[in-house]
């Protein structure tokens, strides 16, 4: 979520071979270095209810547990973590005992150099934990993910986010890719706040990539799934994954919808998702 340009692939090094990739759109997973310069944070959690933990999770035990896929530098993660918890801008590392009561947020991100940043930046390095990690990477993400849930001896997160980052797992790994991405978060977290690219995203993608002289991406002229993506992604989560719409929150002044899912209950354990309709 931050720059939530999530940016899973398979590279891994994205963003070290010399000066010339970080030219603006020279970011082959959505690593860019500025991501939340164009998109501001405030876009985003302005259209979610406060409260919203609380509705969703009202008897469940704390603290709840995030993950934040393809969270870019951290911004977006830490105003998210901000706005669910109701901390002012003004409220640090001071109040963070309190607040990790509440909310444990685990943020990854494929570039390692973003992920510096964010750890070096963070305001709650208590409660969010910022790793460098490809989603896509079955044989890591595996181990990784199930070692942060064994320390509070969970199997699964109560929510996810995936911010902008439909579209850079759909291009660098195709339609297949892109099904088995979501088909994994589905599993994993029992609620999931998703803001899918529009397909003009995906087009602007390809365009940026041809006008430096770049390889196109290896999948975009193959993809079936295409056309209304937050229409897709939806049919997918509920018709392939086991989970339902709940709402959507609206769309950014960029003309991303912000949808949340949840889990049909059968592979979490947790009864608390399934207790409450909002």
């Amino acid at each position: 979520p931050a720059g939530a340009r999530r940016a899973e692939g398979k590279m891994a090094a994205p963003m070290s071979e010399g000066s010339s990739t970080l030219e603006p759109g020279a970011a082959p997973y959505g690593n860019f270095p500025n991501y939340s310069r164009f998109h501001p944070p405030e876009g985003r959690v302005s259209l979610l209810p406060g409260g919203l933990l609380r509705s969703l999770f009202p008897a469940a035990a704390r603290p709840l547990l995030g993950l934040d896929v393809g969270c870019n530098s951290g911004e977006l993660s830490v105003a998210l973590y901000r706005h669910l918890l109701g901390l002012q801008e003004s409220e640090g590392s001071l109040d963070q005992p309190a607040a990790g009561k509440d909310l444990n947020l685990l943020c990854c991100d494929i570039d390692p150099v973003l992920i510096e940043r964010a750890q070096q930046c963070s305001p709650f390095p208590a409660s969010i934990s910022f790793a460098n990690l490809d989603i896509m990477d079955s044989s890591a993400r595996e181990p990784f993910l199930s070692s942060y849930l064994g320390r509070f001896g969970r199997s699964a997160f109560d929510i996810g986010f995936c911010m902008s980052v439909t579209m850079w797992i759909h291009l660098n790994h195709g339609d297949s890719g892109l099904m088995e991405f979501l088909s994994f978060l589905s599993s994993l977290c029992k609620y999931l706040l998703i803001e899918p690219q529009p397909w003009k995203c995906y087009r602007a993608a390809a365009r940026r990539l041809r006008k430096l002289g770049r390889n196109d991406f290896d999948h975009f002229r193959s993809l079936a799934i295409s056309g209304d993506m937050a229409e897709r992604i939806t049919q997918i989560l509920t018709k392939d994954c086991a989970m339902e719409l709940v709402c959507c929150f609206g769309s950014t002044s960029w003309d991303r919808s912000l949808l949340l899912f949840k889990s049909n209950g059968s592979n979490h354990e947790g009864r608390e998702s399934s207790e409450q309709e909002q």
